[in-house]
């Protein structure tokens, strides 16, 4: 797919698989209990990567389900890769979810605060285990994106210092939109894609082929689905058909 990743997300809460809106756990639907089941549904539909995160471990501050991550990890391995994100605030945590198998992760409250803390990872890991990852609300990038009142840099700001310390890599998720399939904020991620500070993965919003196609015109590298995949919107393999087609054309 000419380097352009399609991510099927899993968000754990309780073990259990679920979709936040907003960001909001308190606007939160369960879909599925078998998270290995679930992924290893993806698995077979053909996606590459998934996008696994530990709502449990963001909402706290520290990883609480790496058990069940590394069981999903070993159900997939060799037909798929993980990324892992939520609590990783520490080199520790890190350390932890890397120790799951899982061939990256992603930071953003403790790197947006401290981008020292990226900068270390980077050295230690290489920039391709280590993805920044950008919760944006009205123009600010936010550590604890899903709490109201939470702190934030402009986007483009942190865009820079993250790409300062070594990161190539970014996940940008509008908040306002997540979760809420009406289409994501391709004003946003152009604005971040012209920087050229590092390849711009989409999230929030996405719900069509149509979502897909306009975030690959957009210059993304990748984007991230949920909702739309378990509310039946889209498969993974409509997208990976359609994205193979439009690259024949390109």
């Amino acid at each position: 797919m000419a380097g352009f990743e399609i991510l099927p997300a899993i968000d754990l809460e309780g073990g259990r698989v679920v979709r936040l809106i907003q960001g909001d756990f308190a606007r939160e639907t369960v879909y599925e209990e078998d998270a290995v089941g679930v992924a290893r549904a993806f698995a077979d539909a053909g996606a590459t990567w998934l996008h696994v995160v530990d709502l449990d471990g963001a909402r706290e501050g520290e990883p609480r389900q790496l058990e069940l991550v590394a069981e999903i990890v070993a159900e997939v391995h060799g037909r798929i890769r993980v990324e892992v994100g939520g609590g990783l605030r520490t080199a520790e945590a890190v350390a932890g979810a890397l120790g799951t198998g899982a061939s990256r992760v992603a930071i953003g409250t403790a790197a947006l605060r401290d981008p020292a803390f990226a900068l270390g990872l980077v050295a230690r890991y290489g920039p391709a285990r280590i993805v920044g990852s950008l919760d944006i609300r009205d123009g600010m990038a936010l550590g604890e994106g899903w709490r109201h009142g939470a702190q934030g840099v402009l986007a483009a700001d942190a865009l820079e210092a993250l790409s300062a310390a070594g990161i190539d890599t970014f996940e940008v998720t509008a908040i306002d939109r997540d979760g809420l399939m009406g289409g994501p904020d391709v004003a946003l991620l152009r604005s971040l894609v012209r920087l050229a500070r590092g390849r711009i993965i989409a999230s929030g919003g996405i719900s069509s082929l149509e979502d897909v196609l306009a975030v690959q015109a957009a210059g993304c590298g990748g984007a991230i689905i949920g909702k739309a995949l378990y509310e039946g919107r889209i498969t993974i393999r409509e997208i990976v058909t359609a994205i193979d087609g439009h690259d024949l054309l390109r």
